[in-house]
C-alpha cells in the first residue's frame, strides 16, 4: 500500500499516456521526471473524456 502524499511534498515520478493533436495526432508517454525542475506541471483528470459511450 502506498503512503498518502503530505501537503507541500513533491509528487512521485510517474508515466502516463498522452495525446498531442497538432499538427497531427500522436499518442505519447509523458514522464513527470522529464519536466521536474524545468516547468510547472498541473495534472488534471477528466473521467470519460473523449470516450464513446
Amino acid at each position: 500500500m502506498t503512503e498518502p502524499l503530505k501537503v507541500g511534498a513533491g509528487a512521485p515520478d510517474f508515466t502516463t499516456p498522452g495525446v498531442i493533436t497538432s499538427p497531427e495526432v500522436q499518442r505519447i508517454d509523458i514522464r513527470l521526471s522529464e519536466y521536474r525542475g524545468r516547468k510547472n506541471v498541473v495534472v488534471a483528470f477528466h473521467p470519460f473524456a473523449f470516450t464513446a459511450i
